[in-house]
Order: C-alpha cells, then sequence, then structure tokens
C-alpha cells in the first residue's frame, strides 16, 4: 500500500518508519528543508509515560487564576477574540472532574507506557542514539500540599502498574544530587524510575535517515495547500509543487492538522499551546541535573542532554503567533538559575519556542477517521516524544490490518462525536 504522511515531525518520522517496517511504500511530505524542525526540534526531552497526565484535571481552573497571577507563570494567556481558543478552553474545562481526569491519564499511560516499550525495541533494532539516558523523572514538590496531592496520581499509576518512588527530601537528594545547594526549596517528590530522557531532534532525524534507507521518500520544503477528496475518500494532496497521491493518507501536522481537516468536515478539538526552551551548556556536572526535574511550581522540566541542560515550559494561548517572549525567556532562566544555580552557563542560552497541539482532554487523536483512507496521528500536546513510538506502532497495525498491541479505546476522533 501507498502511504502518504503529511508532517515530518517525530510522530510523522516515527509513523513512516514502522509503515515502512511492515512493507509499505511511504511518502513523507512537509514544508520544512529536514525534518524535525517545527514542535519537535527543542522539547524538553523527556520520554515519560510515568509523567503522562492531562492538564484539565481538578482544581486546575482555580490553580489557573492563581498561576495568572504569578511573576513566573506557567500559564500565559493573550487576550483575544479566537473562538477556537475559548470552544477549546470550555472543552477543557469540562474534563477537570475527578472521572475524567481518571479516564483520561489512564488512556494517557497506556499509550505512553507501550511507546516507551516501544522505543526501548527500536535501540535494539538500529542501534539509534540520541543523547539518551534511563535515570528517571523526579517530579519535585516545594511544599507538603503539592507532596499530599501526589496520592491522586499515585493510585492510578498503581493501577497501571507503573513503578514509581515516594521520596522526602533526602530522597531527592539521592536521585539529584545537584539540588544539595538548593535543599531547603525541596519538600520531596515522586521519581518515576522507568522514564527516559533524550535529544528528540537527533532522535527524529537519526530515525529519518534510517527510514529513508528503507525506502521511504521524503519530499520537503513542500507546501501543502489541502486535501482534495472524491467520492467520500481522500485522492490527493494538493501542493505548491502538484498533486501527491496515495492508497491512505496520515494526518500529523501537530496544530496544524485541524486547518486542512476542518475543510474535510473533520472537527478536530485540537489547540496550539505555545511552549518555551532554553539550552545551555553543563559547566559543572556535578552540580547539573542527572536527568529530569519537573518543577511541579513553576511546571517547568529541567534535562540532562548530554553536555546540554535543555529548560522547557509555560502554556502559552496565543494562536499560531511564534514570536519569541522574552518575559517566557526570563521564566524558564528563573526555574534553572533557581535550582541549578551552578549547573549550567546561562549566558550562553539558545532560545526556542514551539506550538504543541494540545487537546481538550490531553489524550491525541491516533486512528481512523470517517473518511476510510485518511488516519489522525495527532495531538500529543507535551507529549509527542513520549508517545511517538507507540503511536506510529500502533497506527501503522491499523492501516496494515493488524491487531495492535494495545487497546486502542478512547484513542481515535470517535470519542469526541460520544
Amino acid at each position: 500500500m501507498k502511504v502518504v504522511i503529511l508532517g515530518s515531525g517525530v510522530i510523522g518520522v516515527t509513523n513512516a518508519y514502522y509503515l515502512a517496517r511492515e512493507g509499505h511504500e511511504v511518502t513523507v511530505i512537509d514544508r520544512q528543508p529536514e525534518p524535525a524542525l517545527e514542535t519537535s526540534f527543542a522539547n524538553a526531552g523527556e520520554v515519560s509515560p510515568g509523567y503522562s497526565a492531562p492538564w484539565a484535571a481538578p482544581g486546575i481552573p482555580l490553580k489557573a487564576i492563581k498561576w495568572l497571577m504569578m511573576k513566573h507563570s506557567p500559564l500565559v494567556i493573550k487576550p483575544s477574540l479566537d473562538l477556537s481558543m475559548w470552544a477549546w478552553s470550555l472543552q477543557m474545562l469540562r474534563n477537570c472532574t475527578p472521572a475524567r481526569y481518571e479516564t483520561n491519564k489512564g488512556r494517557m499511560v497506556r499509550l505512553a507506557e507501550y511507546s516507551r516499550d516501544a522505543i526501548k525495541a527500536l535501540r535494539s533494532e538500529i542501534g539509534i542514539q540520541y543523547d539518551e539516558r534511563s535515570r528517571g523523572t523526579l517530579q519535585m514538590f516545594r511544599n507538603q500540599k503539592q507532596l499530599d496531592a501526589a496520592a491522586t496520581d499515585m493510585a492510578i499509576l498503581d493501577r497501571f502498574g507503573v513503578p514509581y518512588e515516594l521520596l522526602d527530601r533526602e530522597g531527592c537528594i539521592n536521585a539529584e544530587p545537584g539540588l544539595i545547594h538548593v535543599k531547603e526549596k525541596v519538600a520531596g517528590g515522586l521519581r518515576l524510575i522507568n522514564d527516559e530522557t533524550g535529544d528528540c531532534f537527533m532522535f527524529t532525524q537519526t530515525l529519518a535517515k534510517a527510514a529513508e534507507a528503507m525506502g521511504v521518500e521524503f519530499r520537503m520544503g513542500v507546501n501543502i495547500r489541502r486535501l482534495i477528496t472524491d467520492q467520500g475518500n481522500i485522492s490527493g494532496v494538493e501542493t505548491d509543487q502538484g498533486v501527491i497521491t496515495g492508497d491512505a493518507y496520515v494526518m500529523a501536522l501537530g496544530s496544524y492538522s485541524p486547518l486542512l481537516l476542518k475543510a474535510v468536515g473533520i472537527k478536530a478539538p485540537i489547540y496550539p499551546v505555545k511552549g518555551y526552551s532554553i539550552t545551555l551548556p553543563v559547566v559543572d556536572s556535578d552540580a547539573a541535573p542527572v536527568s529530569t526535574i519537573m518543577d511541579e511550581t513553576h511546571k517547568v522540566a529541567i534535562t540532562r542532554l548530554g553536555d546540554r541542560i535543555r529548560v522547557a515550559g509555560t502554556a502559552e494561548l496565543a494562536g499560531y503567533n511564534t514570536d519569541l517572549n522574552e518575559s517566557r525567556r526570563e521564566t524558564v532562566e528563573f526555574v534553572v538559575s533557581d535550582l541549578f544555580p551552578k549547573g549550567g552557563d546561562i549566558s550562553k542560552t539558545e532560545f526556542w519556542c514551539g506550538l504543541r497541539p494540545m487537546t481538550p482532554d490531553g489524550t491525541p487523536c491516533v486512528g481512523a477517521t470517517k473518511i476510510p483512507n485518511l488516519y489522525l496521528n495527532t495531538g500529543h500536546g507535551t507529549l509527542g516524544w513520549t508517545m511517538a513510538c507507540g503511536s506510529g506502532r500502533l497506527l501503522s497495525d491499523l492501516i496494515s490490518n493488524k491487531q495492535p498491541e494495545i487497546d486502542t479505546e478512547g484513542l481515535s476522533i470517535d470519542r469526541y462525536a460520544a
């Protein structure tokens, strides 16, 4: 079967690899000159199935109000008349109930755990390297209230058999020795021991070369204009370089997916949530992070990537604006300086932003659509790197008419119709 994949981020490239492995003829198209130059370029570097959780959670509406008044806020909302933003926000608020949170987190953990196993298998298959480390994620709490609230997540982790450790201050410092310099700021933490880290850009570019060696064609620098329909199916993709055709089509354009889907009658509740990161060189390895620390107060992740530190965070609702906001730089710089003041050289940071494709319930849209030959692999939010291999493998199985290795309940866009 000839499969056309729209998008060459980590989602599109992993899907291309698994489809090629099944013997399909695969073409990937993207406007960028190389794979992984947008949202996959400088993300937090986490492969964190244990930390997979929807932003829509009980108590979030009240927290959001408090966040908006913080100097270094995890949330920024730009005043806008964008109706899609407000509709998406209302859908998200509807998911902030205990029952929906448990359902949504369960779906996300199921896919993320499968994905983590898939990336391990992939390392064995092709020996791919990407500054990877398997040292876990430490969700760090600055106060007792945050520590107490972890009980809800631990119950869900128990239900899915996800191993973790609840740590006191000394336990956190044993896991991340660099925190010894700021131990008074640490109340405790939840350590997700099977989580991993790595450079998503390096991974995606390397896997793209492996996929190309298997016969995948990458059509780069191609601007996609629209999907062409004929008698209820997709008959081609209109681009600025002509029409590209296939037997099946995979939408993996992240935040831009809804713009093309709307024209073919599919309403995908995916909204771009802008995130920022800085990357800085390590100057003192003993005072730098070992793996990933998630600062629960500021919702900022600090990740070790070889001889670099990646610091990522902030959720900014500003539509498709990709301008770099200096005040957001101040937030991520503050957190890394506050927790690892001697670890990296803050004067040599590289500043970046990307648009995370968020669904209102946190779970991506992976699966078939009402159009028989159109499939979705999009809406992964902050967890595209975490869920990429599992999503690509699962969708490859569906397209190949094979039984997926995990339960697909609640993963397709059909859940919104329900």
